[in-house]
C-alpha cells in the first residue's frame, strides 16, 4: 500500500530586488488591487488545508513584510534568505521537519490556484521523487545567435514551461541543492538541482494563468486573472 509523508512545508523565496520590473520597490510588493503580489501568493499558500507550514526568505534588510496582514500568520514562518534563489530555498528547507515535503513557490506567482496545488500533491503517490507543475510549449521556438538573430527553429514536441510549485522530499531536495551549489552548478530552479543529482521529477499539467510577473505588463494581466476568480 503507498503511503505520503503528511507534512508540507510550502518555502516562498522572496529576498529578491526584481530590477526588471524597473520598480523603486521589490517586485513582490508591488500593488496588486488591493494589496501587494506577495500577500496574494501568500493567501493562496495559507489558506491550502494541505499545507501545514509557510516559510517566506527574506532579504535582511526587508522592512515591508512586517506590516503584511500575512505576517501574523500562525502557520507562516521567516528566514533570512540568500543572495541567490537556492541559498533562500536552503534557509527554509533548514527548518522543514524531517521525513516533510518542501513546496517551493515563487513569490510573484499570484495567482496560482488551489487546484493545482491539490493536483502536485496528489502526483506524490505515483512520483515519490517529486514533480513540478509545467506547461506544455504551444508556441513556436526560435533560437537565436550571438547576433540577435534567429540561429534555428527549435522543435517544440516535449518541451515544456516549468512553473511553481515545485514538490520535493525536503532532506533529498536540500542534499541536492546544498551539493550543486558547492560544485557551482547553475541551479535555476529546484527541478535542475534535482536533475544534477540524477533524480527525474514528474511534469504535473498546470494552468496557463499561474504567471509569473516578472515584467511591468504582467501587472495588468495578473490583475485580470484575479479579478476573474
Amino acid at each position: 500500500m503507498k503511503t505520503q509523508p503528511s507534512k508540507v512545508v510550502a518555502i516562498v523565496p522572496a529576498a529578491g530586488i526584481g530590477s526588471r520590473m524597473q520598480a523603486d520597490i521589490p517586485k513582490q510588493y508591488l500593488p496588486l488591487g488591493e494589496q501587494c503580489i506577495l500577500a496574494h501568493t501568500l493567501d493562496v499558500l495559507l489558506n491550502h488545508d494541505k499545507i501545514d507550514q509557510v516559510v517566506v526568505a527574506l532579504n535582511p534588510e526587508d522592512q515591508t513584510f512586517p506590516s503584511l496582514a500575512q505576517a501574523t500568520h500562525p502557520k507562516l514562518t521567516t528566514v533570512v534568505g540568500g543572495k541567490e534563489r537556492a541559498d533562500s530555498v536552503l534557509a527554509g528547507l533548514k527548518i522543514a521537519d524531517s521525513g516533510s515535503w518542501a513546496l517551493v513557490h515563487d513569490a510573484a506567482r499570484p495567482c496560482l490556484k488551489p487546484s493545482d496545488i491539490d493536483k502536485l500533491l496528489a502526483s506524490r503517490l505515483d512520483n515519490p521523487q517529486g514533480a513540478i507543475l509545467a506547461m506544455p510549449v504551444r508556441d513556436t521556438m526560435k533560437r537565436a545567435n550571438t547576433q540577435g538573430k534567429i540561429g534555428e527553429t527549435v522543435c517544440r514536441e516535449s518541451l515544456w514551461h516549468a512553473l511553481t510549485p515545485q514538490l520535493f522530499p525536503a532532506e533529498l531536495l536540500a542534499s541536492y541543492l546544498d551539493k550543486a551549489l558547492q560544485n557551482g552548478v547553475n541551479i535555476t530552479d529546484e527541478a535542475s538541482a534535482m536533475e544534477w543529482g540524477g533524480v527525474q521529477p514528474a511534469l504535473v499539467i498546470g494552468r496557463a494563468d499561474n504567471i509569473k510577473v516578472t515584467h511591468p505588463d504582467d501587472l495588468a494581466l495578473a490583475e485580470l486573472f484575479l479579478a476573474r476568480r
